[in-house]
């Protein structure tokens, strides 16, 4: 029988306070992943509502992942040092304060600013709550913890698309935003009352505001230009925001490399394994925000659908993944993260190239049977794949004490890369600021971007081929007993990275 109780050691899944973490730590995560699935769904009735044009809907969707890229490393370190719960809770509560303001937006420059707010919010509470399961589970139930954390926050992925298209068709997208008000009244009561308090002993020193700052300005200015390009071409505007965003960039990159206790230690990407896996997630997460950016449009746009449609006819990916991924995770462990991060992109490729088949009269149940549904289906049996695998890597492959850091790390990663692929691939289509009022347009841009997408998970996959390694360590983990789900998330990590002082 599971222990009942923490113990000096950690805390069991089995437990009544375990329970209570998983389930915290899943309506948490739940907020941030429901939004990020739902908005792309809303994009086309925000737009012909708001009356704006192709630029302000990526704005609506990047203003969020600037802010979160930009600052979710800062939101990470400052869970390590000031208490994880207590940085996730206040993360929890400005999330929803920003979804309010989201859902009353009275036109889009609101919108844009409040969805950059709810990216601070999600910068706080997104490494969080992984970082929370990480430091309070015993070390052997640590990976269950995350399978279980995996396969719930699983369900409100599953169920966005869905729930979004209905609220969409129905009372309106700003009830898109308004949904969350409720999780957080649950989470945050829940999380004050069950959660243990964790933090990261070694934390000390000044947190580094000029390396966040650097970096946001740099991600935002690289976006502006990205997205002002089709509209405004090689203005003295755009070139100079282009510019400007390398430079910062640039100067971020010194000022990590110089700083005493930097936000992004270049001592963390010592482990090469780690190095491996986050170059894997710029790849898989840049692919993908251009898929369901775009994917969510076309649907409707270009084959009919409604906004309801569109959800439902996206939902068997996340099904998949709901049902799956736990099992993956196992796999994963069993013959290391080698295989599923090569066999899992080049999976989800041939389902992005699928499709390409999407067009007029695909929304009849014969299109979707034989349109829409295998190109889904195969993408969510190669995000199955990849995913849990790519979750459990990352932990590995650092020392437990740094898991904030690390989640920050691998998340600012992705959402940096979705936000440069929103950015860019219009412009790279050759899409124009009313592409997505004319179907003939938008789909004749879609067909040019899908096969970039496919091409960036194929270029993940073979960098997983050729850097990823399974550890000795998690040949030996597959004896243990106890462990049943996503191992690999205990296994010492294959080059430690050292401790920075931070």
């Amino acid at each position: 029988m599971a222990e009942s109780s923490a113990g000096p050691t950690g805390i069991r899944v089995a437990s009544p306070t375990g329970r209570w973490v998983v389930l915290t730590t899943v309506l948490g995560s739940s907020m941030a992943m429901l939004d990020s699935t739902v908005i792309n769904v809303a994009l086309p009735r925000i737009g012909e509502d708001l009356g704006t044009g192709l630029a302000a809907l990526q704005w609506t969707v990047n203003a969020y992942m600037l802010t979160l890229a930009g600052l979710i490393l800062l939101g990470g370190a400052l869970g390590d040092r000031y208490g994880r719960r207590r940085v996730f809770v206040v993360g929890v509560v400005w999330f929803a304060v920003a979804s309010l303001l989201c859902g009353i937006a009275p036109n889009a420059d609101v919108l844009i600013a409040a969805r950059a707010l709810q990216g601070v919010g999600g910068a706080l509470l997104t490494p969080g709550s992984l970082a929370l399961i990480q430091a309070s589970f015993h070390p052997d139930d640590r990976a269950r913890a995350v399978g279980l954390w995996s396969g719930l926050g699983g369900v409100g992925a599953a169920v966005g698309p869905f729930v979004g298209g209905w609220l969409v068709d129905g009372p309106g997208w700003r009830w898109v935003f308004l949904l969350n008000l409720p999780l957080a009244a649950i989470c945050v009561p829940v999380a004050l009352r069950h959660v243990p308090e964790s933090r990261d002993p070694n934390q000390h020193g000044r947190f580094d505001v000029l390396g966040a700052v650097l970096g946001a300005l740099a991600l935002a200015l690289v976006t502006y230009a990205l997205i002002e390009a089709p509209g405004h071409g090689a203005s003295p505007a755009v070139i100079g925001a282009a510019v400007g965003g390398v430079l910062l960039g640039a100067a971020f990159v010194q000022v990590e490399r110089r700083r005493p206790d930097p936000m992004l230690p270049p001592s963390v990407f010592a482990s090469r394994q780690f190095t491996a896996v986050n170059l894997v997630t710029l790849c898989v997460y840049a692919a993908l925000g251009g898929f369901f950016f775009l994917s969510a449009i076309q649907l409707q746009v270009v084959a009919g659908y409604s906004a309801l449609g569109a959800g439902t006819a996206l939902l068997p990916t996340t099904v998949l993944m709901l049902l799956f991924s736990a099992r993956s995770g196992e796999l994963g462990r069993r013959i290391g993260p080698r295989i599923p991060l090569t066999v899992g992109p080049l999976t989800a490729a041939a389902g992005m190239l699928l499709m390409l088949r999407v067009g007029p009269g695909s929304d009849t149940v014969t299109g979707y049977l034989t349109d829409v549904l295998p190109a889904v289906a195969v993408l969510g049996v190669g995000l199955v794949t990849l995913v849990a695998p790519l979750t459990a890597t990352v932990l590995a492959s650092v020392d437990t004490t740094r898991a904030g850091l690390a989640s920050g790390i691998n998340n600012a990663a992705a959402r940096a890369a979705g936000l440069i692929a929103v950015a860019a691939l219009p412009l790279l289509a050759g899409m124009g600021p009313e592409a997505y009022r004319d179907a003939g347009e938008f789909a004749a841009t879609f067909r040019r971007a899908m096969p970039m997408c496919a091409g960036l998970l194929v270029l993940g996959a073979l960098i997983a081929w050729a850097t990823v390694r399974t550890p000795p360590a998690a040949v030996q983990e597959t004896a243990q007993p106890e462990c049943t789900v996503n191992c690999g998330v205990t296994s010492p990590p294959l080059e430690p990275a050292p401790e920075t002082g931070r």
